[in-house]
């Protein structure tokens, strides 16, 4: 990033001073770098040189700041802090060939939605259109900014390819009508996608589909630091295994099978709540007989039906 951000006069990088988070009201971004200050007399700033940016980010207009060093003003006027693009958050590698397709205004939002976000840009010959590194892990995208039918083959053929080389892949598909939807939604069950592999993702515009890919793999990054996904299934084995403990419960009593024990939990809820429900309010809330209510009621309520010994 030096050749992109140049050095302060003098030769060495120019401090940059700590800033506070604030919001500008019309630009939707919720990090901003105080404004630059005005030029002290006789300091003449050294402007860095743009030769090492790609021509596909035109307006990225290089500003200078004697307090501050450095910033970049992007065609929607947010400014971008150096320090904001030095400290990365991850990696973000896009595709060359995909780059080429897109226009230029996409591309310079995509560079500065990065940069404000602290992510580090690359531009690389992949399969997949973008490849994200956060957290320790790699998640690969697939973004079709414009859903076109004539083309359907060629992208569920990429995807079905591409599913099986990358374990973390998502599909965002940007349908801004009603008609490219309902095409996109046809689309889908004509190829037979196996739900969630890959995932796909239908956004209104290519910006918010963005924003979606950069949400997907800050999360999953995220995830994967903290270990959430393993402490998720540990989670769901015990609440599965409370639930058979439940269920086995339930079915000890005479007369009830796995439906009726089912009803009970949907509709009164845990053991002890079962236990001081009437036979009325079973009867009202699930499709229990009102032999196998009373039953229900007679094996928490009366002693000597529950300690008798039964043979089911």
């Amino acid at each position: 990033m030096r050749g992109l951000l140049g050095d302060a006069p003098g030769g060495s990088p120019a401090p940059v001073p700590p800033h506070r988070p604030i919001r500008s009201p019309g630009s939707g971004w919720s990090c901003l770098p105080p404004p630059p200050e005005a030029s002290t007399p006789g300091h003449t700033p050294v402007r860095p040189s743009l030769s090492s940016t790609s021509s596909s980010l035109p307006s990225l207009v290089p500003l200078s700041c004697p307090r501050t060093g450095y910033f970049f003003r992007t065609a929607s006027h947010r400014i971008i802090a150096p320090n904001r693009i030095n400290r990365g958050r991850g990696v973000c590698m896009m595709s060359t060939s995909w780059r080429d397709k897109q226009q230029p205004s996409l591309i310079n939002f995509i560079a500065a939605f990065l940069a404000a976000n602290s992510y580090r840009l690359n531009f690389l010959s992949i399969s997949p259109d973008f490849i994200f590194n956060n957290g320790g892990l790699s998640v690969a995208f697939v973004f079709e900014t414009n859903w076109d039918c004539q083309n359907e083959d060629a992208v569920f053929s990429r995807v079905n390819r591409l599913k099986r080389q990358f374990k973390n892949l998502y599909v965002v598909v940007a349908v801004p009508t009603r008609e490219q939807n309902e095409s996109f939604n046809q689309s889908y069950h004509k190829y037979d996608i196996e739900l969630g592999c890959p995932t796909f993702v239908p956004v209104n515009d290519p910006e918010m589909g963005f924003e979606k890919i950069a949400k997907i793999a800050h999360a999953r990054g995220v995830c994967k630091q903290q270990d959430i996904i393993s402490t998720m299934k540990i989670e769901r084995e015990q609440a599965v295994q409370c639930m058979d403990a439940f269920l086995r419960v339930l079915t000890s009593i005479p007369g009830i099978d796995n439906h009726d024990a089912n009803a009970l939990a949907q509709a009164v809820g845990s053991i002890e709540a079962i236990a001081k429900a009437s036979k009325g309010f079973i009867l009202e809330n699930t499709d229990l007989s009102m032999d196998k209510a009373e039953t229900v009621v007679r094996f928490f309520r009366d002693p000597q039906y529950y300690l008798s010994p039964k043979i089911n």
